[in-house]
């Protein structure tokens, strides 16, 4: 590792530790499916698998601006705060999915990271939103 190359920085605000529970509820559900669609179980499962994959391949990171999606040591995304104009967690006693919204564009993502302190940063740094 070069000193050039950037890190998801803890002094640069907060990232979300990788949880893996939806993803292994997925491969949980794919795996049930075989008593009724061996297909359609293979297709969940793999679903699952890659989502596994992702909730330890990606990082998300709350600095005091934006909202930075990291792989390794590149941002893949940037979401500034200021664009922002909505979110909501759904599935209030175990999220599952993170919904929010831009100025140009809406996302809605699995719940792959600790969703107790993704909620508490959303409530950080985007409260006027909800």
């Amino acid at each position: 590792m070069t000193p050039a190359e950037p890190l998801p920085n803890p002094n640069d605000g907060v990232i979300l530790a990788p949880r893996p529970w939806v993803p292994l509820g997925v491969v949980a559900l794919g795996l049930a499916c075989l008593v009724l669609n061996p297909w359609a179980a293979l297709v969940v499962s793999l679903f699952g698998l890659v989502l596994l994959l992702q909730s330890q391949l990606l990082r998300l990171q709350f600095s005091c601006t934006e909202l930075l999606v990291w792989r390794g040591t590149s941002v893949l995304r940037r979401f500034p705060y200021s664009e922002w104009l909505g979110w909501k967690l759904f599935w209030q006693p175990v999220p599952v999915l993170f919904y929010f919204r831009e100025q140009r564009s809406i996302h809605l993502l699995p719940v792959l990271f600790d969703a107790t302190t993704l909620r508490e940063q959303l409530n950080q740094h985007l409260s006027h939103l909800q």
